[in-house]
């Protein structure tokens, strides 16, 4: 049963998290998606940062469409993360049986795998939540479950695996740095140098690093990941869509957007990230602990 431990702490966890900071994943899905261009024109932004976005979202739409899309957004981290953490921790102790003999190299190897197939798996719930967290919370938005029928039906299977390669990319990304580096900071802090105790406050420094860390590498394959996702592109339909791949996303969004383009959202990404990990990880050790 212990081999289990990690996949069913990680999805708790991983839900806790969730659920403490997905008013800041609204606001970075909105900053997003803004200001996409099919040429050179300028576009009107309408929200000019994450306090502003915050602030119009919830007058203009209420409050409650800060929180649209949770539902995908549980039950994808319910997914994602059981199996991402599971993964991540059964190839460590394959790769090496004492904690001791770890490796940042190995570490990195096991959460790149682990985060590629978990979020593949779990990306049709991440699709889901994009839309949702993007039209915002209005009479016309379906229901979870009817929503999922509605993508499927219009669209077919690949709609509900649209951006999957993006998302595999910004999932080895975030998960191959964040989780090797909240490990390699806990060993520095706890065994390498002794400076502190494997205790909540090592936990909290250690998971703040990590979130940092994510948050630059990641940021500009989640903004390629987020726009790929949001757009329709509907069965039988010859409309154009505005991407047709990641990678002529990427170069669009550069040429016609900028380089910086590439980090809309970052500040809401990384006040998302820094407090989701320090949720995640001292929520994960203490249930580590406790059970």
């Amino acid at each position: 049963m212990r081999d289990w431990r990690p996949f069913c702490y990680g999805g708790v966890a991983s839900v806790i998290a969730e659920c403490g900071t997905f008013p800041i994943d609204t606001t970075k899905t909105r900053l997003q998606i803004q200001g996409q261009k099919i040429d050179a024109q300028h576009a009107q932004l309408k929200y000019r940062g994450m306090m502003h976005a915050v602030i119009r979202i919830s007058s203009e739409e209420g409050l409650r469409s800060l929180y649209s899309g949770i539902a995908p957004a549980l039950l994808r981290q319910a997914s994602y993360g059981t199996i991402k953490i599971g993964i991540y921790h059964s190839m460590k102790r394959y790769f090496c049986a004492d904690p001791k003999d770890e490796s940042l190299l190995v570490n990195v190897f096991c959460g790149i795998v682990a985060g590629v197939v978990s979020s593949s798996l779990a990306n049709p719930t991440d699709v889901l939540k994009v839309r949702m967290q993007a039209q915002g919370h209005s009479s016309e938005q379906l229901g979870v479950f009817q929503s999922f029928k509605d993508i499927y039906t219009k669209e077919g299977v690949k709609g509900l695996w649209r951006g999957v390669s993006c998302t595999a990319q910004r999932a080895g990304i975030v998960v191959g740095v964040e989780l090797p580096i909240y490990d390699l900071a806990k060993y520095l802090f706890i065994h390498k140098y002794g400076i502190m105790g494997d205790t909540p406050s090592t936990h909290f420094i250690s998971s703040s690093i990590a979130g940092l860390a994510g948050a630059i590498a990641s940021n500009p394959v989640d903004v390629v990941k987020t726009r790929m996702m949001n757009q329709r592109k509907l069965k039988g339909k010859q409309a154009k869509a505005i991407y047709s791949s990641s990678v002529q996303c990427l170069v669009q969004t550069v040429r016609t957007e900028g380089f910086f383009a590439l980090y809309k959202g970052f500040i809401p990404t990384w006040v998302r990230l820094g407090p989701w990990n320090v949720i995640f990880f001292m929520a994960y050790e203490q249930l580590n602990k406790v059970y």
